[in-house]
């Protein structure tokens, strides 16, 4: 597949000669179709890394042609052209797996744009997917499953910085997945022989988390028969994972940083300075620069943990995965369970993806692992349910608009509609995208678009 090959697909022949010179200007090779038969045999034999059809065309249409491409080539990239009165259409092709769309008459400039982007996302696409593999056959990474955008952009961070040694420090809530990713990152690096060892900062109590992290020396405090290893030297050559290291007591910090800084340890009770060689990967649900703020963790060390930051979104903003993470932990559970003949089928997807999900994941997967358990026949009925998803939800109100005489400009009406929910949110684009039903990188570019680039204030958001 070549990364800047892309096809344009339209029965307009001069709409489609003018795409094809202002794209072949911006650098791209570019290839045309008349229609969808023709587009479906250039797909087979060149995958092109973007596809841009138009949305009504006889025979094969604009949908039809998606559906198709998903199929055979799902890596590759769809954007849909479409005119005023169909855009609803093209929404709805965009929830069927399309990238983007875009209005007719079409602003090259724009178009040109939103081209570059689809581009870098497919790029993205395949180089998650050769990690995706490759960490399926080390260790089963299948858990972290999804396509949504921020998960890919996290993998792909995760990708380029497995074979490095750099400190890592995965932030997200309970749930997300965070030791899955660690464990990931070890197997995927120059140290995936060596040990991969585990410590909860906050399941330890404090008297005994430094014993636990470095060892002792025999007769060191009470109880001290014989001398004791580490998790530090326990993991040399290998790496040592911190689980909720926001946890860790302001006395054992100062330690932490010496074994960053030197790679030097000094057990408990002991004189002598021990040299170990670990890579760090540390997580934590909590927000650290608040917690330096608070007196509660040092800055040095943040900043000695923060070489490489890594997000876990959570599940309440990657909401199109859920029907693929159901799928897949519920094929799970029905292996563990020897039930192969047990179905959860379609039409309950929906109350799954209309929950918000707090406990992310690991809720995600009790629920699943529940209903297998507790099924009474060979289907999940709705009634077999959680009553917190079968809750019925309150339809969105329909928009009042007046639409005045004179017609009205589009283009306004969703400049305005998106300044006003970035204001309402006070900037916060991640709740803008969630208020507006479209995804961050799309709100992205839409304030690149109409030049929103107002930084968030002080005041609070409102409510």
């Amino acid at each position: 597949m070549a990364a800047r090959r892309i096809l344009v697909v339209d029965d307009d022949e001069s709409l489609r000669r003018v795409t094809q010179l202002q794209l072949q200007d911006a650098g791209y090779e570019v290839l045309v179709a008349g229609n969808g038969e023709q587009a479906l045999a250039l797909v087979e034999t060149e995958a092109p890394a973007l596809v841009i059809t138009d949305l009504k065309m006889p025979g094969i249409s604009g949908l039809d042609l998606l559906r198709q491409i998903r199929r055979s080539l799902p890596q590759t990239a769809v954007l849909m052209m479409t005119a005023f009165g169909t855009v609803q259409t093209a929404v709805e092709a965009m929830k069927n797996g399309a990238y983007d769309y875009i209005t007719k008459p079409i602003d090259y400039e724009e178009l040109v744009l939103l081209v570059g982007r689809a581009v870098e996302h497919q790029q993205l696409v395949v180089e998650v997917e050769q990690l995706r593999l490759s960490l399926d056959r080390k260790y089963g990474f299948e858990t972290i499953i999804g396509h949504s955008k921020n998960l890919l952009q996290v993998l792909e961070m995760a990708a380029r910085v497995a074979e490095r040694d750099s400190t890592v420090l995965i932030r997200g809530e309970t749930g997300t997945g965070k030791e899955l990713l660690a464990h990931a990152i070890h197997q995927n690096s120059r140290r995936k022989g060596k040990p991969f060892v585990t410590i909860n900062c906050g399941a330890i109590p404090r008297d005994l988390l430094e014993s636990e992290l470095f060892g002792h020396s025999k007769g060191s405090f009470t109880g001290a028969f014989a001398p004791k290893r580490g998790k530090v030297e326990t993991a040399d050559g290998g790496t040592l994972f911190l689980d909720e290291v926001g946890e860790m007591p302001m006395e054992l910090q100062v330690k932490l940083l010496r074994l960053l800084q030197n790679r030097e340890i000094e057990k408990v009770g002991a004189t002598e300075v021990i040299t170990v060689d670990v890579r760090i990967i540390a997580a934590t649900h909590r927000n650290l620069q608040a917690l330096v703020e608070d007196g509660a963790f040092r800055e040095d060390l943040l900043y000695r943990l923060t070489v490489i930051p890594l997000e876990l979104p959570p599940l309440r903003e990657r909401m199109e995965d859920i029907p693929e993470l159901v799928e897949q932990l519920f094929l799970k559970a029905r292996q563990r369970h020897n039930m192969p003949n047990l179905k959860l089928p379609p039409r309950l997807l929906p109350y799954f993806a209309g929950y918000r999900w707090p406990g992310n994941i690991r809720e995600l997967e009790n629920v699943i692992e529940r209903l297998t358990v507790l099924a009474a026949g060979d289907e999940i009925a709705l009634n077999d349910l959680p009553e917190f998803l079968r809750k019925e939800r309150p339809g969105q109100d329909s928009i009042q608009l007046e639409l005045p005489a004179q017609g009205i400009s589009l283009e306004a009406v969703e400049k305005e509609l998106i300044l006003k929910a970035l204001k309402k949110f006070n900037w916060n684009q991640t709740k803008a995208a969630a208020f507006l039903d479209i995804s961050r990188r799309t709100l992205i570019y839409r304030m690149e678009k109409y030049g929103f680039h107002k930084e968030p204030t002080a005041a609070a958001a409102e409510p």
